[in-house]
């Protein structure tokens, strides 16, 4: 059975700060959620328990995430057999004492694009929607202070538990929450980071309203979602599923976005980038089986999906609450 979550140094980092009263609040709630669970969660926190002992003696966050130490053909093996137990992996890439975590995503890629524009340095961050905490190793190495994941998905917990199996110092934590599980008006983070998550709400301007709730006088907002092209009123409404994903509501413009985060209170907002989505960025691999990108795109001409809407481009918008 998965352990208590142990939130003490948390707690102690939050000490003092306008999040110290939530801090106090979690480990009710973290265990309230643990009791009911997921059915492969026994599973997945086996293969988190099956790691083998190995030492990061050399850490690299700040280029990639990448872990490296003594280790033996046998030990290798071991790490191998227990991530694999963790499949899908679908942010990453990971390397890990000689195993290469080939994700679905490379998530490297879109970081590379993300953190040229950002000052990290000694900021709390929230992370919402961090899925396995890829995003969140990166922010340490580009020098946030200490960074909090929410997502409510077990799975990426436990594969973000397997990398800090191996960085227990780290101040990283992930909390199996939904946004909507936070108290209103946390008003205590430097950063809140929302990528990949607006287009999945129902309420778009409640998402931001929510991210603004989260951050302190001054905080920055990196929000990164789906977009299509168009001027201020172009908004895409999916009318099933979007690249084969059914929860897909809104894909706005950037120049929409640009004003729903001024109508959400946001200022100096600016958009820092805009990519669309390669079948390199995004793909199956032996760490995610499933369909991916290239099977969601029309076969005969990649600019539309399989549905023959346009096809994923993302931007990444920067945002300040005044």
């Amino acid at each position: 059975m998965m352990r208590r979550m142990d939130l003490d140094a948390l707690q102690a980092e939050l000490a003092g700060t306008p999040l110290q009263d939530w801090s106090a609040d979690l480990p009710g709630q973290i265990d309230a959620k643990l009791a009911i669970g997921h059915g492969d969660l026994e599973r997945w926190y086996a293969a988190v328990e099956a790691l083998p002992a190995l030492e990061a003696e050399q850490i690299d966050l700040l280029r990639d995430f990448k872990l490296d130490g003594t280790r033996d053909e046998t030990t290798q093996a071991a790490l191998d057999s227990a991530l694999r137990g963790l499949i899908p992996w679908r942010k990453g890439p990971f390397h890990l004492f000689g195993v290469h975590v080939d994700t679905e995503w490379r998530s490297d890629w879109k970081w590379q694009r993300v953190s040229p524009h950002l000052n990290l340095t000694g900021k709390r961050v929230l992370d919402v929607g961090c899925g396995n905490g890829y995003y969140m190793w990166r922010m340490l190495g580009d020098g946030a202070r200490s960074v909090v994941g929410i997502d409510p998905n077990w799975l990426f917990l436990c594969q973000f538990l397997a990398m800090k199996n191996y960085l227990p110092d780290m101040p990283a934590w992930h909390l199996p929450l939904g946004i909507e599980e936070l108290p209103a008006k946390l008003l205590g983070f430097d950063t809140v980071f929302s990528m990949g998550v607006l287009y999945h709400r129902r309420s778009p301007i409640d998402h931001l309203l929510e991210l603004k709730d989260c951050l302190l006088k001054g905080g920055e907002l990196v929000l990164e979602t789906l977009v299509v092209e168009g001027d201020a009123q172009q908004v895409l409404v999916p009318e099933d599923r979007y690249a084969q994903m059914r929860n897909v509501w809104f894909l706005p413009s950037v120049p929409a976005l640009e004003l729903w985060l001024r109508r959400a209170g946001f200022v100096d907002v600016r958009c820092v980038d805009v990519s669309v989505t390669s079948v390199e960025e995004q793909r199956s691999t032996e760490w995610m089986r499933y369909q991916s990108l290239p099977e969601f795109l029309d076969p005969l001409d990649h600019r539309r999906t399989l549905e023959g809407l346009p096809a994923p481009r993302r931007a990444v918008l920067v945002a300040r609450k005044p």
